[in-house]
């Protein structure tokens, strides 16, 4: 994609993106560095779990100008907002404040708790 311009799909996958993802990419980036964020997802033979990974280039995408988004952060982005709505739906229930659900959301971008 040469133009750069975004498509009207594209843009509505970024809106969903800013909605889903309520954390900026300092509070993501200091939450990446803490044990609780490494402590859960799926790791891939012993190394970064998934979430923790997407978490990562989610805060690329934050620095980036609409410009400056490649297909693989549009993808990612569409990504992320099926993950936050997928699992913002299996919410258990009372104080999620320490639960692995919230900390996992979290590696995604998403604070339930804002």
């Amino acid at each position: 994609m040469s133009g750069h311009g975004l498509s009207d799909e594209d843009e509505q996958t970024r809106t969903e993106f800013g909605d889903a993802v309520n954390m900026t990419g300092a509070e993501l980036s200091d939450w990446l560095e803490t044990d609780d964020s490494k402590s859960v997802g799926q790791k891939k033979g012993g190394g970064e779990s998934t979430g923790h990974e997407s978490g990562r280039h989610i805060v690329r995408i934050l620095k980036k100008k609409k410009a400056e988004l490649t297909d693989d952060d549009i993808a990612h982005m569409r990504k992320v907002v099926g993950y936050v709505k997928r699992h913002s739906a299996q919410r258990p229930q009372g104080d999620i404040t320490d639960t692995d659900w919230r900390y996992s959301l979290m590696n995604w971008g998403h604070d339930p708790k804002k």
